[in-house]
């Protein structure tokens, strides 16, 4: 029967199948989360949204890397079991799963290379949020100077890297990285000109990274409202790690820094004055909202 000629060469394939599903199973076997000891809950480090993002893309690599070999070698497999079960061989069909093959490979590779650009973007955004989140923990004091800092704290549609509260205001601040262009004499260009509306880069501008930190800091004043019901000061923070700053036409409403004395810059800072009991409820309000986070990651599997 002719099509016994087909379906037996698939007897070859079953090693590779194999090696599939192992791959499969294993490719959850990395998380980097780690839950406390007192109540089980997730614990958060700064730029946490990040860390897990980092681990998604490692996955992602794995799996690439892994079944990349594998999806390669199934034609070339499949064709050497139709050589022995076919009683003419067809240059044509060979041909094909050649042509198969190479797809294949460069499909993968083309896949390799973009995990590996997008796990570099994800460590340097980590490493800013990592120095800005060092630097705020300056704030933090005993109970009778009152300094919180919170990180990764989830909007309707985004997540605010860190929010720290004051006995003064809230501060919703954003990071951003940028890598430094080099001049034709090959020195980094390391100064961003702020603008109203837009970040000017050496060689480009950017109007995103403003209104993000807009948007942010507008949920967070109108969230306040709403849990705490009165109206809490609220500025937004954007820093950009590793820059220098030129602040000569900034806006009014937010504040751009390159994050180098950022917890003075905070503790100095005088949006209004927030009673005890207010400071108290926004630090609760805060704390619940960032456990939304937690709940999220946990009915959401990595990938």
């Amino acid at each position: 029967m002719a099509w016994l000629e087909y379906l037996l060469p698939l007897i070859f394939l079953a090693p590779l199948g194999a090696g599939t599903v192992v791959v499969l199973v294993l490719r959850n076997l990395h998380d980097a989360r780690v839950r406390s000891p007192f109540d089980a809950h997730l614990l958060r480090e700064p730029g946490q949204a990040l860390r897990n993002r980092l681990d998604r893309a490692f996955a992602r690599l794995f799996l690439n890397g892994a079944l990349g070999p594998i999806a390669v070698l199934t034609p070339m497999v499949y064709g050497m079991g139709r050589m022995l079960f076919a009683p003419h061989q067809n240059w044509l069909e060979w041909m094909l799963y050649g042509l198969l093959t190479t797809v294949l490979a460069l499909l993968f590779s083309f896949l390799l290379m973009r995990d590996y650009q997008h796990i570099r973007r994800i460590k340097l955004g980590l490493a800013c949020e990592l120095a800005v989140g060092q630097e705020l923990e300056r704030l933090i004091r005993p109970e009778a100077h009152p300094y919180f800092v919170f990180h990764d704290i989830p909007s309707d549609t985004f997540t605010i890297d860190h929010v720290a509260l004051t006995p003064h205001g809230v501060f919703v601040i954003e990071t951003r990285a940028r890598t430094h262009p080099l001049s034709p004499s090959g020195e980094p260009q390391s100064t961003v000109a702020v603008e109203s509306e837009r970040l000017r880069f050496p060689g480009w501008s950017e109007r995103q990274p403003l209104r993000k930190t807009r948007q942010a800091a507008c949920w967070m004043q109108h969230w306040l409202a709403r849990e705490c019901g009165v109206d809490v000061p609220v500025r937004g923070v954007l820093v950009l790690p590793g820059w220098q700053i030129d602040n000569e036409h900034s806006p009014a409403d937010l504040v751009v820094v390159s994050g180098e004395g950022l917890a003075k810059l905070l503790a100095e800072a005088r949006l209004g004055q927030l009673s005890d009991t207010i400071h108290d409820r926004i630090a609760r309000a805060l704390e619940r909202r960032g456990a939304l986070l937690d709940n999220r990651r946990l009915e959401r599997p990595s990938i």
